[in-house]
């Protein structure tokens, strides 16, 4: 009895420092991810054409009328560096919570077709209907919301929900790049060269007045993933199990895909299709905090990472600029093809 109670006792020492090692692991991967993000922006609101010291900046934000970099930094740098804060929130926590609620790494909003409707319905607005930033913010948002349950429908039914899901995105993504690339074919030289800078997803041009909606998306929805995030872990054992710990599936399944499409559209209406933040974001956060752990709060700081650090190379780093989308493509590329070819090995040896 006692060597029993030894070996009960031993056990539940080793899992309570496990518990605390991957606390401990998590608290300090979000504090490196908080330093590394304010950094970021530091550098986003300092660097440019004239570098402002951050005195100067600081006076700015706070007010005060400084020559040269009230302009500079108050009217082009602050809006930029806020928006690609708050899309990198956006992009990364709808990302990982398709990814993590479906099992699937492939499943990001940008893979599965979600953007594509947004995308679509933008290009639409600024080519065919000539519409300004605020009505193509609205009908890319209500596209993406719209593409998201015409996915969800088509995939209702079979054994295998999310690797249908997964695979109809695709097709209906294809579909609507088809579209956007006949809109671009049909449309005049200038009306082309502006939609071709929002398809590739950039910080240009961020104006102040888009700025409040896509805060109040992110500190809306993102909340409620957050609060959700023990339930979305379980779901990612699958629906009997999540059910068997208590988890109203059907609420928190509908919750979560709600939070995560509007984020995803609220963020591609924005600033565009800012590619692979999103598939990305989850899987560099999960490397960082490890395995055990929930990965919502790591993901939309990584996201804001991503977005910043990739505007600034495309910025800094080449003889040309290149906008925020073009670098994160290049950097996410490598991994879905990485993925592919790991997903196609495992169908092909079962």
């Amino acid at each position: 009895m006692t060597a029993t109670a030894e070996i009960i006792d031993g056990t539940a020492a080793a899992v309570r420092a496990g518990r605390r090692a991957r606390t401990r692991r998590r608290t300090v991967a979000v504090a490196a991810l908080v330093i590394l993000l304010i950094g970021l922006s530091i550098a986003m609101l300092t660097l440019g054409n004239t570098v402002y010291p951050l005195g100067d900046v600081i006076a700015v934000m706070l007010g005060y009328d400084v020559p040269g970099a009230s302009f500079t930094v108050g009217t082009l740098r602050i809006p930029r560096t806020l928006t690609g804060v708050l899309a990198g929130v956006a992009f990364g926590v709808a990302g990982v919570t398709f990814q993590t609620m479906l099992r699937n790494p492939l499943a990001s909003p940008d893979v599965i077709g979600i953007t594509s409707g947004a995308s679509a319905a933008a290009i639409l607005s600024l080519i065919v209907l000539g519409w300004g930033s605020g009505a193509t913010m609205t009908l890319a948002l209500l596209a993406g919301v719209g593409t998201a349950v015409v996915i969800y429908i088509a995939a209702r039914g079979g054994t295998s929900t999310g690797g249908r899901l997964i695979l109809i995105g695709i097709g209906i993504g294809a579909m609507l790049d088809a579209v956007v690339a006949y809109l671009l074919v049909r449309a005049q030289v200038y009306d082309v060269a502006v939609a071709a800078r929002w398809l590739a997803g950039s910080l240009n041009g961020a104006r102040m007045e888009d700025v409040p909606p896509l805060a109040v998306a992110v500190f809306v929805l993102a909340p409620i993933v957050l609060m959700l995030s023990r339930d979305l872990r379980a779901l990612e054992l699958g629906d009997a199990s999540a059910a068997a710990l208590g988890v109203r599936v059907d609420r928190t399944r509908l919750l979560l895909v709600v939070s995560a499409v509007a984020l995803a559209c609220f963020a591609t209406a924005t600033t565009g299709p800012i590619a692979f933040v999103a598939f990305l974001a989850g899987p560099i956060a999960t490397r960082i905090v490890g395995a055990g752990a929930s990965v919502v709060v790591p993901a939309a700081l990584t996201g804001s990472c991503l977005v910043l650090a990739a505007d600034l190379l495309g910025q800094f780093a080449f003889d040309t600029k290149f906008p925020v989308g073009v670098i994160t493509g290049i950097l996410g590329a490598p991994y879905l093809l990485y993925l592919l070819i790991r997903t196609s090995r495992r169908g092909g040896s079962s």
